[in-house]
């Protein structure tokens, strides 16, 4: 028999209500739900290597497949400039933070249609699932990254002071990432096609970037235009910061931050207007 003085502590009740401006991120909640955030990262990790002969291994191979391809084409028979360095490094240095984002920005895409059955049932804080898809990949990273150390030290190419500006350059890499992961992930939940649409996307980006070529090559009076990429400016930094070749502007990481800002804000702006939404159409 239980003990009739015993007093039972109301239940709480959490009300779910609209937002009542264009931006609103409950801080607050996303420290709450951090352990979601954390086993949803293992999770990405865990199912991206399922099954698979060479494991971790696809981190290192795809970019440094690319960068063989992109040796011999562009660099053996194309004669493009490398500024100074050698082709494997350059182009390899350059495909690095190229295929993070590329990664991070197409599971990011596909993230809410991936997780309907979760989204239709539980109540959290969607905007968890495009960034755990967008810092998972920064595992990857991690590990070609090494792959990069050894190749400096073969090629006796010696990092500069600009080693220390990775950090930084990396977390712009990620907010360009996240802010395109979040418009293309509220537009893929109500329009299926829109992940037919991403190779093309992420390979005509590729193109507007200086992966394939040093960005000395954009004409002058173009070079405002080439600028307002994101991409371009981090990836020219990050050759710079690791290996000293190649001239960085300061203006022109200033231009690449505003552009991420502008690009995380109208992301998050508009996935929090799709959010409500979402349970209805995925």
């Amino acid at each position: 028999m239980p003990d009739s003085g015993a007093v039972l502590s109301p239940a709480s009740v959490v009300e779910i209500a609209p937002r009542r401006s264009w931006i609103e991120i409950d801080w607050g909640e996303l420290w709450h739900y951090r352990e979601l955030l954390y086993f949803l990262i293992w999770r990405d990790l865990k199912v991206r290597y399922k099954q698979t002969v060479v494991g971790a291994g696809w981190a290192i191979l795809q970019p440094f497949l690319t960068m063989i391809v992109f040796t011999l084409f562009f660099g053996k028979l194309a004669k493009i400039p490398s500024n100074g360095l050698p082709y494997p490094i350059f182009y390899y240095a350059g495909l690095l933070p190229w295929t993070y984002f590329a990664g991070a920005v197409t599971g990011a895409t596909n993230v809410m249609v991936q997780n309907q059955h979760v989204v239709t049932k539980v109540y959290f804080p969607r905007l968890i699932l495009p960034l755990a898809s967008v810092v998972s990949g920064l595992v990857d990273f991690a590990i070609s990254f090494v792959v990069l150390l050894g190749m400096m030290v073969y090629y006796h190419v010696e990092p500069t002071v600009g080693f220390f500006l990775v950090p930084l350059l990396l977390l712009l890499a990620l907010g360009t990432a996240l802010g395109a992961g979040l418009w293309l992930s509220a537009l893929n939940a109500i329009y299926r096609d829109v992940r037919y649409v991403i190779p093309f996307l992420m390979q005509l980006w590729m193109f507007a970037s200086p992966v394939a070529y040093p960005s000395s090559l954009v004409p002058a009076r173009w070079r405002w235009l080439y600028e307002i990429n994101p991409m371009a400016g981090v990836i020219d930094a990050f050759r710079w910061g690791i290996t000293g070749h190649g001239q960085v502007r300061g203006v022109d990481l200033l231009i690449s931050g505003a552009a991420v800002l502008i690009l995380v804000i109208g992301g998050v702006v508009y996935f929090q207007r799709m959010e409500d939404t979402f349970a209805d159409v995925v």
